[in-house]
């Protein structure tokens, strides 16, 4: 006899609509920088009472913002020196794939595995 298994839970509609527009966010940050600011203002007011795959987003998108934010000064203050260009367009990489893959787990109704780890 075959058993079938029941099927995935899918989050609810318009559950991760906050944090797909927290991504939307940080991706219109890239060309004005404020967005990204925005976004994790959203991130921190949605997170609290969340149902759990939303908030594995909202970690993982304020957790983004932080470490953005320290590459980020990592690399202007290594800049002087010349090494910071490339720091900086390796934080933009970084940045880039952390919030495509955001985007997309979203999209599929998933939650980030890890969205506390500091690479993506």
């Amino acid at each position: 006899m075959s058993q079938t298994q029941p099927p995935a839970t899918q989050p609810a509609s318009g559950e991760l609509d906050a944090p797909k527009l927290v991504y939307i966010l940080y991706f219109i940050s890239i060309v004005v920088g404020v967005t990204a600011i925005a976004g994790v203002i959203v991130a921190y007011l949605k997170r609290n009472g969340a149902p759990a795959v939303a908030t594995s987003h909202y970690t993982f998108q304020i957790r983004t913002f932080w470490i953005g934010l320290l590459y980020a000064l990592i690399s202007a203050v290594t800049s002087v020196i010349g090494i910071g260009i490339l720091l900086a367009i390796a934080t933009l990489v970084w940045f880039l794939v952390r919030a495509i893959k955001g985007f997309m787990l979203a999209l599929d109704g998933k939650p980030v595995a890890d969205p506390e780890t500091w690479l993506w």
